[in-house]
Parts: structure tokens; C-alpha cells; sequence
């Protein structure tokens, strides 16, 4: 059975995109992925992405907020 456990909920301001994080957990091969579920009306794109793809979208995420942020 797989199992979807809820990690964050988030709105972007401008769009009013609904935007949700899960972990997905695989039982068997125990592999676990990182659901990106995005809602905008009654559309929904979701991303299912490995750990190490999550790291390298998260740090680039990181990198152009610090640039983008006002000190």
C-alpha cells in the first residue's frame, strides 16, 4: 500500500495558486518521492519528483529568492 503523508500548504499571492507538498512512500521498493500538487481553478499539475531532484530545484528556489529579497 502507498502511503501520502501532508507536508506543507501554500497560496501564491498573486495567481491564487493552491500549492501542496507530499511524501509519497512506496511500500516494496521502499522508494519515496515528493508529490507537487498545484491547483489553479479546477486545473491541477502534479510533479513526482526523486530526492535528489528535490534538492537541486529546492536549492535553486533558495538562490533566486536571496537574490530576489530585499536585504
Amino acid at each position: 500500500m502507498t502511503r501520502l503523508t501532508p507536508l506543507a500548504k501554500l497560496r501564491a499571492p498573486l495567481g491564487g495558486q493552491e500549492i501542496e507538498l507530499q511524501q509519497i512512500d512506496f511500500d516494496g521498493d521502499g522508494m519515496s518521492l515528493l508529490r507537487t500538487r498545484i491547483r489553479e481553478g479546477s486545473r491541477f499539475t502534479v510533479f513526482d519528483i526523486d530526492p535528489v531532484t528535490a534538492e537541486q530545484w529546492g536549492q535553486e528556489m533558495l538562490a533566486w529568492a536571496r537574490r530576489t529579497l530585499p536585504p
